[in-house]
C-alpha cells in the first residue's frame, strides 16, 4: 500500500525524532508494507517480516555484484562522493556472498567467545576507572566521560590504534555515520567525504607501520593471513577498520546514554535494578529493545518479493524499521512499558541473517561493564537536567546526559 499524506512517520520531524513509537504503531495498524515517497522506499514495520526479510537472500546490502547501476534502475552515484562510496562498499557490511563471506570468515576469529572472555578484565577495568573518574567529580556528561571513551578503547586496541590517535576516531565516526541518514544533505555528504579521506590516509599508513612491525592485535591479524581464498585487500583492510570502529562504538555510545534516559524516566524500573543486580543482563536486553539505538536497516530487492499480497519489484529499497519490530505487540506483550525482567525477548537490534551484528557479544560485554560499574559505584546516581535529543532518526542517540552524584 502507498503512504497517505497524513502518515505520521516523518524522520525530519524533530517531535517524531524525539518519539518515534506512536507514529511505528500507526504504521502497523496500516499494514504490513507502507510505500513512503520521500525516501523511495517500502517501510516494513512488523516483527515477523523484519526478521524474515533479513534473512531473505532475495534481498542484499548491495546489488553491484549482480547488476550495474543502468540494470538495476539507479542513478550513478555522485562523482564527488567516491572516496565515501570506495571506503563504505568495500566493508562487510555492504558486500554480498562471497566477498562478505570470505571477510567475516577472518574477521569472526578475533570476535570469538574465548577473545571476549580474555577482554572482559580490561574492559570491566576501564569502566571502573570510568566512573571512578565521573564520582570523584561529583557528576559530568555520561555521554563523553564513560559512554564514548570506553568503547572507543576497546574497538581501538583492538585494532591496534596508538592511544594519542584515539581522539580523531570518534569525529571521523560520526561524520562518516551521518551519511547512513535518511536522504543526507550535501554539507553531510561534504563532511563524511573529507572524513573517508583522513580515515582512509591515516589507516594506509598504519597498515604500512603494521607490514614492517606487526604487533598482537586485528590489524596485524589480517596483513597476516596467508590463505588465499581469505586475504584481503589493502581497500578491503581499511574498510572493514573503518566499519569495526565504527559499529563497534556507536550502537554501545548510543546505547549506553538511551539506556540511562529510559532508566530515569522509569524509576521503579532502576530501583529495582539498583536492589537486585542479577537483572542486569535482561535489563541489557529489554533496553535494547525499549529504545532501539539503530531503529532503520535498508536492503535492495535483488529478485521480485511479495508481502501481503503487493509485489516490490527488483529495483526497489525496504527499510526495515527495528525500532517498530522491537515494539510489535504481536511479539512483545505490553511493548512501550520497560520490564527489566522480561525474559522473553527476541529483539532485532543486532539484525539477523548472515549480516547479524558480529560484535553484539563486546557489545553485551561493555554494556554490561558500564552499568555494572555504575550501580556498584555511583548508586545515587541522578539525572541533572533533560537531555537534547539529537536530530538523526536511523541512529538514534543523544547530545549528551547530565548527571550528578548525590
Amino acid at each position: 500500500m502507498s503512504g497517505p499524506v497524513d502518515l505520521a512517520f516523518d524522520p525530519w520531524d524533530p517531535a517524531f525524532v524525539a518519539d518515534p513509537y506512536p507514529a511505528y504503531a500507526e504504521l502497523r495498524a496500516r499494514g504490513r508494507v507502507v510505500r513512503y515517497e520521500p525516501t523511495d522506499q517500502w517501510l516494513v514495520p512488523h516483527h515477523a517480516d523484519v526478521s524474515a526479510l533479513l534473512r531473505d537472500r532475495r534481498l542484499g546490502r548491495t546489488y553491484q555484484h549482480r547488476f550495474s547501476h543502468e540494470e538495476f534502475g539507479r542513478s550513478e552515484p555522485p562523482a564527488a562522493h567516491e572516496p565515501f562510496r570506495t571506503l563504505n562498499d568495500h566493508g562487510m557490511l555492504d558486500l554480498e556472498p562471497p566477498d562478505h563471506t570470505r571477510i567475516r570468515r577472518l574477521v569472526s576469529k578475533a570476535f570469538t567467545p574465548r577473545t571476549v572472555e580474555r577482554l572482559k578484565p580490561y574492559v570491566r577495568g576501564l569502566a571502573d576507572e570510568l566512573v571512578g573518574g565521573l564520582v570523584r567529580d561529583g557528576g559530568g556528561d555520561l555521554l563523553t566521560d564513560v559512554a564514548e571513551p570506553l568503547p572507543v578503547a576497546v574497538i581501538a586496541e583492538m585494532l591496534g590504534i596508538p592511544e594519542a590517535d584515539r581522539g580523531q576516531l570518534r569525529p571521523w565516526s560520526a561524520a562518516i555515520c551521518g551519511m547512513y541518514e535518511l536522504n543526507p544533505a550535501e554539507d553531510t555528504a561534504a563532511r563524511a567525504v573529507r572524513a573517508s579521506v583522513e580515515f582512509s590516509e591515516y589507516l594506509r599508513e598504519l597498515i604500512a607501520e603494521r607490514r614492517r612491525r606487526p604487533g598482537d592485535d586485528l590489524i596485524s591479524g589480517l596483513i597476516a593471513a596467508h590463505d588465499e581464498d581469505d586475504r584481503l585487500t589493502e581497500q578491503e583492510m581499511i574498510s572493514t577498520a573503518v566499519l569495526l570502529l565504527n559499529a563497534g562504538h556507536e550502537a554501545t555510545v548510543n546505547a549506553t546514554v538511551n539506556d540511562w534516559w529510559a532508566l530515569f524516566r522509569n524509576p521503579a524500573q532502576l530501583a529495582a535494578l539498583r536492589a537486585d543486580h542479577s537483572l542486569i543482563p535482561t535489563a541489557i536486553e529489554e533496553l535494547m529493545r525499549y529504545d532501539t539505538p539503530l531503529q532503520l536497516f535498508e536492503r535492495w530487492v535483488l529478485d521480485d518479493i511479495e508481502i501481503d499480497g503487493t509485489v516490490i519489484p527488483r529495483g526497489a529499497e525496504i527499510a526495515m524499521l527495528f525500532g517498530s519490530a522491537n515494539h510489535d505487540p504481536a511479539v512483545f506483550p505490553d511493548p512501550t512499558r520497560l520490564d527489566l525482567a522480561r525474559a522473553d525477548n527476541p529483539h532485532i537490534s543486532f539484525s539477523a541473517g548472515i549480516h547479524y551484528c558480529i560484535g553484539a557479544p563486546l557489545a553485551r560485554l561493555e554494556l554490561t561493564a558500564s552499568m555494572t560499574a555504575l550501580l556498584n559505584r555511583a548508586p545515587t546516581l541522578a539525572l541533572a537536567k533533560d537531555p537534547a535529543r539529537k536530530p538523526n532518526f536511523v541512529i538514534r542517540g543523544l547530545e549528551g546526559l547530565s548527571v550528578e552524584v548525590r
